[in-house]
């Protein structure tokens, strides 16, 4: 009797979320551009930038998901030739979700190739890999089996004949991506790319009885950064992704105003705007920048079927960055101009 309940529930609650191929997401997508592709790494002024972000979703309708995520990006080696050059860089998540504390940690190294093709117009096309280890698990002491109800109540200390041969497991998983950036004018930056994650679609099931995969996802992307004037810069970004059965369609953006004429370098900036998560969500955003740290918060409003369950409630979403130039490294670039005022 119990084995077919077991399995039905193992298959039910650890697997359709992934069957279905839903990769984590944030709302503020643009300030992890390893998560949108690989080879938007680098993608940026300046020479290193570390983020953070922290997204709890869902509070209002059930028991909340958190999801947490840092990253690191460094353009640290000089390319083959003059003006190419290499950003390195690692990313890292950790995802917690429902009642059994289903848990996911990925860690990600990803190295960046990028080819300069005009040095005028700072354009290059860039190519990067991104891969490493991924690892799942649940706490089984948070779950509930119909056994531990005696008499219409529960309790913890009632047995139960529920058995799982394991709660965790680990795999490997691997991305590619490639990415073009231009200048269109002195003021205006674009770029567009194309990412595909999951290559080798790795096995992600809790039990060698079924052979459930992680769909490949294929993704695109584009960005537009335009100073208006020496005090004001609006930013858009957009992506499509398609995992499965499922598409995300996101995009969004920021308009940025500094105190000062000095712009980026400015005392302190204040950029406003939004976000659209297609179907699902509208997502206010406001960002502080002060001397290279950038503190931004976003809260979904949920726009999805679950309207009536959520009342428009979404998820907080809080995000630090820190942008940066070392000196001596950008000299050991050959003093380059492009890589470091790249975007």
């Amino acid at each position: 009797m119990y084995r077919p309940l077991l399995l039905l529930f193992t298959c039910c609650i650890f697997f359709t979320a992934f069957a279905q191929g839903q990769d984590i997401h944030f709302s503020q997508f643009y300030e992890f551009p390893l998560l949108r592709n690989p080879a938007l790494a680098g993608i940026f002024s300046g020479n290193f930038r570390f983020t953070g972000a922290y997204r709890n979703q869902w509070q209002s309708v059930t028991v909340p998901y958190r999801t947490m995520a840092v990253s690191g990006e460094c353009k640290m080696l000089r390319g083959f030739n003059t003006g190419d050059f290499i950003t390195t860089g690692i990313q890292v998540t950790n995802d917690v979700a429902g009642d059994s504390k289903l848990q996911r940690t990925q860690v990600f190294p990803v190295i960046n190739y990028h080819k300069l093709l005009n040095e005028d117009k700072t354009t290059f096309i860039s190519l990067a890999f991104m891969g490493g280890p991924v690892s799942e698990h649940f706490d089984v002491s948070k779950l509930r089996f119909d056994d531990q109800y005696v008499n219409g109540a529960y309790s913890i200390s009632n047995a139960t004949r529920q058995q799982f041969s394991k709660t965790g497991f680990t795999y490997w998983d691997a991305s590619v991506g490639v990415s073009y950036k231009t200048s269109l004018t002195d003021n205006i930056n674009i770029y567009a790319g194309a990412g595909l994650f999951h290559l080798t679609a790795p096995a992600i099931a809790f039990t060698e009885d079924y052979d459930v995969r992680l769909n490949r996802k294929w993704g695109v992307n584009a960005g537009l950064s335009a100073w208006v004037n020496k005090m004001d810069k609006v930013v858009f970004y957009a992506d499509y992704f398609m995992q499965g059965g499922n598409r995300l369609i996101q995009g969004g953006g920021l308009y940025t105003h500094s105190f000062d004429e000095t712009g980026e370098e400015g005392t302190l900036s204040v950029a406003v705007g939004g976000a659209l998560r297609w179907k699902d969500a509208f997502i206010p955003i406001l960002k502080l920048y002060t001397h290279q740290v950038g503190i931004g918060f976003s809260y979904d409003v949920n726009i999805s079927k679950l309207t009536t369950a959520s009342q428009f409630r979404g998820g907080f979403e809080l995000s630090l960055s820190y942008i940066g130039l070392w000196q001596r490294l950008a000299e050991s670039l050959e003093k380059v101009e492009c890589p470091i005022k790249i975007w």
